[in-house]
């Protein structure tokens, strides 16, 4: 009953973001227009992400269906609506002092910074879920939220946290995603460790390379078969199985700690685990958490939590004074540096840890989008990549392929029905076609679209013809269009000279047209 109710729902959303202006086509598109299975523009064939369309409302979806029925419970809610599940949207503005400013709030500390009595109500934060955050007294204690990790407190006393003075200075920067921490000053200082043209700030190209990502690295049709083009009830059973199996053994998030921070945690979680030994067992898989409801994998003050809820959980748990051990990034080698944060990674173990530049797929090298992971085989990929190690993709509409037939032309693979002229889309199974760009073509759209002329007789030169190319000049390789210029000789196997795209026998013959 579920696989005919997908199947009936399918829809590419053809609607959303029509006539939107191409950013990169300018006026050459008339307006964005969905293919109706390959997944870009009719009009000029560049992508959804390529073309002016606010996607945030269409990403948080996205990503509340990524963790739809696993335990990361804090990064979804569901929407009243329409029961899809949503993502509790991540854009937030952090107001901290200048780094101008002497006066700074402890690395390990689990607030905000705290002004003096008489600004009180001065705001330091925002966030569009929750409004403007007044400052609040720093956290008697941090209690670590998630199943599997043993609960510890640290005292976050006043000899961590320094105020900030009335007159100091304060600034503002609004981030379309940052690490969801308590520790705002972690947060920001996990983002500085990225490259400058990576860093999701709002209205840079960071944030425009973030979008993109999101979009190439968690495509909806790896997820959702009502995103997919006309899939049997076979194809839709196999996918429906696909993604059970990545969220149970790959899917995950990153967590940001200090290296300190998760040492504490492992040396605390130790002894906990010999004190309550038979107490109960530990959940390793999609288990639930130890709360329910809408506080579940939440801090006081900050929202929802990312990762596997780490980040909050250890925040300001580090002792002042502890030594650090050596630490070096998984991907790197490279040593990490005393006070900044690092990524860790639940699938792969607290043993590992990286940089938070080096927190990247093994496939395509690219920053994971808000870390969000997928552990197999000791490696870390992106979700595009993830499914491409487990099943083929179709050139064609970009999607995974659940059937068990299909073809492979050019080095690529191809659902039966999607191998097409990438113009016209006609099949050119049986068919002549000619690659252009890495895209197939049949013959007729080659002629009319991408043949070159011939220089002699000013035709289109067809793609199995033989042809003799000079630079930018071309003819037919026969007698009547490859001839001299001022002698009509043929020059078919024999030496020439090009100049002012005339074509010549001789010295001599080049004088009696040129000069």
């Amino acid at each position: 009953m579920d696989i005919e109710k997908e199947v009936k729902k399918m829809s590419l959303g053809h609607e959303f973001g029509a006539g939107a202006a191409c950013l990169k086509c300018k006026d050459k598109c008339e307006g964005f227009e969905l293919h109706f299975w390959r997944k870009i523009c009719r009009n000029c064939k560049c992508g959804l992400t390529e073309h002016d369309v606010h996607m945030n409302t269409e990403e948080n979806k996205k990503v509340g269906k990524l963790f739809e029925d696993t335990k990361f419970t804090g990064l979804i809610a569901k929407l009243k609506t329409d029961g899809i599940p949503g993502h509790q949207g991540s854009m937030v503005t952090i107001t901290l002092p200048s780094p101008a400013t002497a006066y700074r709030l402890s690395p390990t500390a689990a607030s905000d910074p705290v002004r003096p009595a008489s600004s009180a109500g001065a705001p330091v934060g925002s966030s569009p879920i929750s409004g403007q955050v007044r400052p609040q007294p720093a956290p008697v204690s941090v209690t670590p939220v998630k199943a599997d990790k043993v609960p510890l407190t640290a005292s976050v006393t006043k000899a961590n946290v320094e105020p900030v003075p009335q007159d100091a200075p304060m600034k503002s920067v609004t981030y379309e995603w940052a690490p969801p921490v308590p520790n705002k000053y972690l947060a920001v200082r996990y983002i500085q460790l990225l490259p400058p043209e990576k860093r999701p700030v709002a209205g840079t190209e960071g944030a425009v390379y973030r979008r993109q990502q999101m979009a190439c690295q968690l495509p909806e049709h790896d997820q959702d078969p009502s995103k997919c083009h006309e899939l049997s009830p076979a194809e839709v059973k196999k996918m429906q199985q696909y993604v059970r199996k990545y969220k149970q053994e790959a899917l995950g998030v990153g967590d940001v700690l200090l290296p300190a921070e998760m040492a504490h945690v492992q040396a605390g979680r130790q002894g906990g685990d010999m004190a309550g030994a038979g107490a109960g067992s530990r959940s390793g898989g999609a288990g639930a958490g130890p709360a329910s409801g809408p506080k579940a994998g939440q801090s006081a003050g900050c929202g929802p939590t990312g990762g596997a809820m780490g980040t909050t959980a250890t925040a300001g748990a580090m002792n002042s004074g502890q030594e650090l051990k050596n630490f070096s990034c998984h991907h790197c080698k490279q040593p990490m540096q005393q006070g900044e944060p690092a990524v860790y990674a639940e699938r792969a173990g607290y043993d590992k840890l990286w940089h938070p530049a080096c927190f990247v797929c093994c496939t395509c090298h690219e920053l994971l989008v808000d870390m969000i992971y997928f552990w197999k085989k000791g490696n870390m990929y992106c979700g595009r990549h993830y499914g491409d190690s487990e099943k083929p993709r179709c050139a064609g509409c970009d999607e995974l392929i659940f059937s068990n037939e299909y073809t492979q032309a050019e080095g690529q693979n191809w659902h039966l029905k999607h191998f097409c002229c990438f113009d016209c889309d006609c099949i050119l199974a049986g068919e002549t076609y000619v690659m252009e760009n890495d895209k197939p073509i049949c013959r007729p759209c080659y002629m009319k679209n991408y043949a070159v002329k011939c220089s002699s007789c000013q035709n289109a030169v067809d793609p199995e013809a033989q042809r003799v190319s000079y630079d930018a000049l071309h003819w037919h390789a026969e007698p009547r269009c490859f001839k001299c210029s001022g002698c009509s000789k043929s020059l078919i196997g024999q030496r020439f000279m090009v100049v002012q795209s005339f074509v010549f026998c001789s010295v001599e013959c080049k004088k009696k047209i040129l000069n």
